[in-house]
């Protein structure tokens, strides 16, 4: 088995990572030499890649690639990759057995608090889950052309060691945003490395939620972390006056419930199905820092 992951960042090594072991060859692009070499230290075989030119190297290495992880987001010219490609996977990775395409639950859009499956409509309303949307299609119309399982993960907000709301805390930066009813999924790093795992093993293809059990009010996420903590959890602030980007803002725009049933149903386990526990993992371990 020879796993190359296009785009090897947080979630992209926490894959890496869960496919690592004896006879499977792990390889993964990023965008700089400094990066390339943290990737080498978590035994990722990595390669620069600018989304735009194949180098010689990168182009031989994944001739033997068995399993895909794109994970590098499409932009407004599209997914890189796809793009590359020209539509034709087989002539770049022609022992190609198996993809996955990392995605976004913002591709549901708003629903008002409500929950939403697979099976949903998607109303994407920000840009970039615009793009989501057209790069799923052509991920899943490729797998059709090629009869491959390709596996959409629809990933809620990820977090896990190294980017939490301890980390925020310790910064000074956590905002305890009240907006009436808003709620969020989340999803711990290391689940989406045992999706991805779990699905590759069984030859799966669909399109799946990746996401925790518990869509939860932001502002408990922080109270929680701080109550684990010791400290004071920041002051509440309205989310309608609160000073913020308009990405951090765009994101409140966008209210619903996310099932991971399909999921569950397929056998599944989360490690992490909800934050409560996963923070108490994350401070008691000391693996919060990263």
């Amino acid at each position: 088995m020879h796993v190359m992951i296009f785009g090897c960042g947080y979630s992209g090594t926490a894959i890496a990572k869960a496919f690592a072991g004896s006879g499977i060859r792990v390889t993964g692009t990023t965008r700089s030499a400094e990066k390339a070499a943290l990737l080498a230290e978590e035994g990722v075989e990595a390669f620069v890649f600018d989304g735009k030119t194949l180098d010689p190297a990168l182009a031989e290495a994944i001739q033997s690639a068995t399993h895909l992880v794109q994970s590098i987001a499409p932009g407004k010219a599209g997914d890189p990759l796809l793009r590359l490609a020209q539509l034709n996977l087989k002539a770049l990775m022609p022992k190609l057995q198996w993809i996955c395409y990392l995605s976004t639950v913002g591709v549901y859009g708003d629903h008002k608090g409500a929950w939403v499956s697979e099976q949903t409509a998607l109303h994407p309303v920000a840009d970039r889950s615009v793009e989501r949307v057209e790069a799923e299609d052509g991920w899943l119309r490729a797998g059709i052309r090629l009869d491959l399982p390709v596996a959409v993960l629809r990933l809620a907000g990820i977090y896990g060691p190294g980017r939490n709301a301890f980390c925020n805390l310790e910064k000074g930066t956590a905002r305890r945003l009240i907006k009436a009813n808003q709620v969020f999924n989340r999803i711990r790093v290391e689940d989406i490395g045992a999706c991805a795992r779990f699905l590759s093993d069984r030859g799966l293809g669909g399109i799946y939620n990746v996401t925790d059990d518990e869509p939860a009010p932001p502002q408990d996420v922080i109270v929680e972390a701080a109550r684990l903590m010791g400290v004071e959890p920041p002051p509440e602030q309205p989310f309608e006056t609160a000073e913020l980007t308009p990405m951090a803002r765009s994101f409140y725009g966008e209210n619903k419930r996310v099932s991971n049933a399909k999921l569950r149903a397929l056998g599944f386990a989360f490690h992490y199905p909800e934050y409560r526990m996963s923070l108490a993992e994350l401070w008691s371990s000391g693996r919060w820092r990263g």
